[in-house]
């Protein structure tokens, strides 16, 4: 392994994309090149010359896009490392030494992703406020799923699977899942310790109406890919979020 390619998708985040470029940036990996890719979508707040000015992303490409996963897509097409992982605009890695664990566990075994633990924190106070335990790979009929934005798959997995399905607004992340980590049963290795730190708020919570459109999309989820979850699956998804998040 050479290479680990990590996406950031923005727009008008000129409050909090400092920080996640420098949490790149202060990334200690031995014999490995860390390529960050930053996807803007014609931010119009001086996200895209604060970028500029860190001279710290290998590819920056700023228009505008069809939404949160279209732009992941287009981040994909530009990744050339040998695991891919996304990092969002308002989150941060944990510590200086995220990357490096992760590819260790990823020499140490068969994994074709590695996924660990993370943290909410309050974006006023700057307190945690919840930790996610993601424990060890479960099942997704009972509601099981790694965190998102703690998940580094190789590249390979998304050549074989391709991207995120454009046709969901709310779940695309479940649904590539789904299509890829479940349906093919591929290995996974669980690191436990805290990889990500991310601000409250999120796209699918962001209100109940929100909330009802993922659970339909989480359902949807499963059909497109000609799986019969069980009757309580996708009661069960944000059921287990709840739980993991542990004060």
């Amino acid at each position: 392994m050479s290479k680990v390619s990590i996406i950031t998708v923005c727009y008008n985040a000129s409050d909090v994309i400092s920080k996640c470029l420098h949490s790149v940036q202060e990334q200690v990996v031995d014999h490995v090149t860390v390529e960050h890719i930053v996807i803007d979508g014609g931010s119009n707040d001086g996200t895209l010359e604060i970028v500029q000015a860190h001279n710290s992303p290998d590819h920056l490409v700023s228009e505008k896009d069809n939404g949160l996963y279209d732009a992941m897509n287009k981040g994909l097409g530009k990744a050339t490392g040998d695991v891919i992982g996304f990092l969002n605009s308002d989150d941060v890695y944990a510590d200086p030494n995220v990357i490096s664990d992760v590819v260790s566990a990823f020499k140490t075994s068969n994994a074709q992703a590695v996924f660990g633990d993370l943290v909410v924190f309050d974006p006023k106070e700057g307190h945690i406020v919840r930790r996610w335990k993601a424990g060890p790979e479960g099942d997704f009929k009972n509601g099981w799923m790694p965190p998102h934005p703690s998940l580094f798959v190789r590249k390979s997995v998304f050549e074989q699977h391709g991207g995120f399905n454009l046709k969901f607004k709310f779940a695309a992340d479940y649904e590539w899942m789904i299509r890829s980590l479940y349906t093919e049963n591929l290995a996974l290795t669980y690191l436990p310790k805290t990889l990500v730190k991310m601000r409250a708020g999120g796209l699918s919570n962001a209100s109940l109406r929100n909330r009802l459109k993922a659970h339909f999309e989480d359902y949807s989820a499963w059909k497109v890919n000609g799986k019969t979850p069980y009757p309580w699956t996708v009661f069960l998804k944000p059921l287990r979020k709840i739980t993991q998040f542990i004060k």
